[in-house]
């Protein structure tokens, strides 16, 4: 018994001293953990590493949302901006000289309204309703343009289009076999301007103001790169268009070489021109051709002329506008 008893003691003592230093060295890393934990969050350098990150953190998170609302109110903005271009563009656009619609515009063509413009798709200009009736007025100078759906859907602002757009004419143009005829029997030597490239409305309006004022016999206007006969024309006009006969021709150099034919002279306004209009003083039927003041008349139209003249500027501007340097030139021609 007691040799068993010796033997057990020392098991339990060596147990119980286990359970000592295992709960000791548990106690004393424990308490190592928190002593460090607290040290590293009491301490005055971690505490300012701390407070930097910190703030650092804030700052960037303030500086993303700032980012972010400052980009939605840009997007905002020019999503705004957008609209209100489009509706300032709708809302100043004149559609009271526009038709469209199959129905509406055939109505226009077979009752030979006035017409300036036509935009269709390929199948409306190529059926057999159509066909003809746009034939015809391609070739007696209205300008018939094959486009897209998409274009007319621009065009219309969105507007049920059904594939052909029109566009009427302030007054109404005439062949320019007859414009020839009209202007030989009101005079012995008429004036005819001819205008090359002036794709403004106003400017052209104040070129047939300016040529009806001086006793012009009539204006011939390209097919294409020149503005129609449009609303803007005739209002800047002032009611000239009315009593001044208009050409609208398909080619602009054929006409030129039709009119040399029936004995007129063709005079062309440049800046280059070796001759000073004050200087001309030919009794002639006479075209005068008026190009667009950044670029002038186009060189193959040059080459149909027979006299290239100029208007003597005394000044440093060195060119003028094209409706001024019109009604100069008319005023010069008209009192030789």
């Amino acid at each position: 018994m007691k040799n068993t008893s010796k033997n057990n003691h020392p098991e339990k003592n060596s147990n119980k001293y286990n359970k000592s230093l295992d709960s000791k060295i548990y106690s004393k890393n424990t308490n190592s953990s928190k002593t460090n934990n607290r040290f590293s969050h009491k301490s005055p350098k971690n505490k300012d590493a701390y407070k930097l990150n910190t703030e650092n953190k804030n700052k960037n998170n303030f500086s993303n949302l700032k980012t972010r609302n400052s980009t939605y109110k840009s997007n905002l903005e020019a999503l705004n901006k957008g609209q209100g271009i489009n509706k300032e563009h709708s809302n100043k656009k004149n559609f009271d000289d526009w038709i469209w619609g199959k129905h509406s515009v055939f109505e226009a063509l077979i009752n030979e309204r006035s017409i300036n413009r036509i935009w269709c798709t390929s199948e409306i200009f190529s059926s057999e309703k159509f066909y003809i009736l746009l034939k015809n007025l391609k070739s007696n100078g209205v300008l018939v343009e094959e486009v897209p759906w998409a274009r007319l859907s621009q065009l219309t602002f969105g507007a049920s289009h059904q594939g052909v757009v029109l566009q009427l004419s302030s007054s109404k143009t005439i062949p320019l076999e007859k414009l020839i005829d009209i202007s030989k029997k009101n005079s012995a030597y008429p004036i005819i301007l001819a205008l090359d490239g002036i794709t403004d409305p106003h400017n052209v309006g104040a070129i047939i103001r300016s040529a009806e004022a001086f006793d012009c016999k009539g204006i011939i206007i390209p097919q294409r790169r020149s503005a129609g006969l449009t609303g803007t024309v005739a209002k800047v006009a002032a009611g000239a268009l009315e009593h001044l006969p208009v050409s609208r021709v398909v080619n602009l150099n054929r006409a030129l070489e039709q009119l040399k034919n029936n004995g007129f002279l063709v005079m062309g306004l440049s800046g280059d021109g070796q001759l000073s209009i004050s200087k001309f003083h030919e009794k002639t039927p006479l075209v005068v051709i008026v190009g667009a003041e950044d670029k002038g008349i186009s060189l193959l139209t040059q080459k149909k002329c027979d006299l290239l003249t100029r208007i003597p500027l005394k000044g440093k501007t060195s060119s003028l506008n094209a409706s001024v340097a019109a009604a100069i030139s008319l005023f010069h021609l008209t009192n030789n």
